[in-house]
């Protein structure tokens, strides 16, 4: 027989003890998951922040090691430039007139200059790479620190979740179990209810001929209408689904 079939033969009044006990392990549900709060949330954070960190200090080392390859560069050309300039000099003394002279000074000059600019360039990227390292290093210090909080949540969350697991499933069973006795348009209208309910309430009482959900009054001819327990009657203001306690007192006694 399919759910169909068989939620046609449930009387309305077994539809509505169904969706409040529905209600009921919802509730429980939602407390569970309460409990855990935001651990799961705050995990995924830390998770992300690590993994930027992570990604930040290898960028930082990659930075570093091209400076250090453009230093080395820089003092191999300052080799090269006095190598050249030893050799001018020394050519400088077996000239054979004063244009030969003056032209090799030029290239002296020249390679002298060269010299400065590395000097200065290579003092420069020493700056640069004292600046990273410095960032680095507070880069892994809060790495450190968020490592640490992360494998603190992730034990708390273990234990949270180690504890509540067993009576989460049993109840999500449950649940689903229940289900099966509400057809799939109410059934779809509960759970929508659910989610746009800021506490997860489908199914209120009647309290005091308000709505347990958004307290505004109901009117007389539909307070006597959930009474009968002839037809789904929901709340005109909240659109939650309406139950009295004489049908689910009862359900109340067994939960104690």
């Amino acid at each position: 027989m399919t759910k169909r079939a068989e939620t046609e033969d449930v009387s309305v009044e077994q539809k509505l003890i169904a969706l409040y006990s529905l209600q009921q392990i919802d509730s429980q549900i939602d407390a569970i998951k309460i409990i855990r709060g935001e651990l799961p949330l705050e995990v995924q954070d830390l998770e992300d922040e690590i993994a930027g960190l992570e990604t930040r200090i290898s960028n930082f080392n990659e930075e570093i090691t091209e400076l250090k390859s453009e230093i080395s560069e820089r003092l191999n050309a300052m080799k090269t430039s006095e190598g050249l300039i030893a050799k001018y000099t020394e050519q400088q003394n077996n000239v054979r007139n004063n244009r030969e002279y003056d032209s090799l000074s030029k290239e002296i000059e020249f390679q002298t200059l060269e010299i400065q600019l590395a000097e200065k360039k290579i003092k420069e990227l020493n700056f640069k790479i004292e600046n990273l390292d410095a960032d680095i290093e507070d880069a892994t210090a809060r790495l450190t620190e968020r490592t640490a909080d992360l494998d603190a949540k992730r034990a708390e969350l273990t234990d949270i979740v180690a504890e509540t697991e067993k009576d989460e499933k049993a109840l999500i069973e449950k649940s689903k179990k229940n289900a099966q006795l509400i057809e799939d348009r109410l059934l779809k209208a509960y759970k929508r209810i659910r989610e746009n309910a800021r506490n997860g309430l489908g199914v209120v009482q009647v309290e005091r001929g308000a709505c347990g959900g958004c307290f505004n009054k109901i009117p007389p001819q539909h307070q006597m209408d959930i009474k009968m327990h002839k037809k789904i009657i929901v709340c005109e203001y909240c659109g939650r689904i309406l139950t009295d306690h004489d049908m689910t007192a009862p359900l109340e006694e067994k939960k104690k």
